[in-house]
């Protein structure tokens, strides 16, 4: 059962969106974008992860920014 049918994001890891992100835009656009420093100095997955993890903030603007990609895609 779906319990969230609704919710584009729903099923998709952070993980996912973040190097879907990096494949569309890259990183510079990105740092650009959401002004954090694992985004703009030596930027990789695995430190990205690690603070939007414990950022919900900045884990809430990269998945806006994400389903914005996704509208844009349509």
């Amino acid at each position: 059962m779906n319990s969230q049918p609704n919710n584009p994001l729903h099923g998709i890891k952070l993980q996912q969106i973040v190097e879907d992100l990096v494949a569309h835009y890259g990183w510079e656009y990105m740092g650009h974008q959401i002004n954090i420093r694992c985004f703009m100095h030596e930027p990789s997955v695995k430190s990205s992860l690690k603070f939007l993890r414990r950022t919900p903030w900045a884990r809430t603007k990269v998945e806006k920014m994400y389903l914005n990609m996704l509208e844009k895609r349509r």
